[in-house]
């Protein structure tokens, strides 16, 4: 049976560790963790903080998910995005909520992949 979601694998280029550090870090707010030993020569990050973990694998011939995505739940939406929005992050659909008691955006990372955030709210 599943119990959870281990983590979030995403995309990205080659060379894109620095863009990605400065986006998952500063932006998002995670903790890059150093991946084991045997894996770290593929090049990619990892990133956590609390039960979230997102890993990013080097990709050869990258493309974005411009579909699929991860959805995060977020505290202070609106902090988060200005966070976001200062690192160069395109964001969208702010307060298009899907659901009542749920404000949504959507921001993409250095790579264009797309990651959803969902704050849930009073009501």
């Amino acid at each position: 049976m599943i119990v959870a979601i281990d983590h979030v694998q995403l995309a990205m280029p080659p060379g894109g560790e620095p863009r990605a550090r400065a986006f998952y870090v500063e932006a998002l707010g995670l903790r890059e963790v150093a991946k084991p030993a045997d894996l770290a020569a593929r090049g990619g990050c990892w990133f956590e903080r609390g039960g979230v973990r997102v890993h990013l694998g080097v990709e050869p011939d990258f493309r974005a998910a411009r579909k699929a995505h991860p959805a995060f739940a977020v505290q202070d939406l609106d902090a988060l995005l200005a966070r976001c929005r200062a690192c160069g992050a395109e964001t969208s659909g702010v307060d298009a909520a899907v659901r009542a008691g749920e404000r949504r955006a959507y921001v993409d990372d250095p790579f264009g992949n797309r990651i959803e955030l969902v704050e849930r709210t009073a009501g």
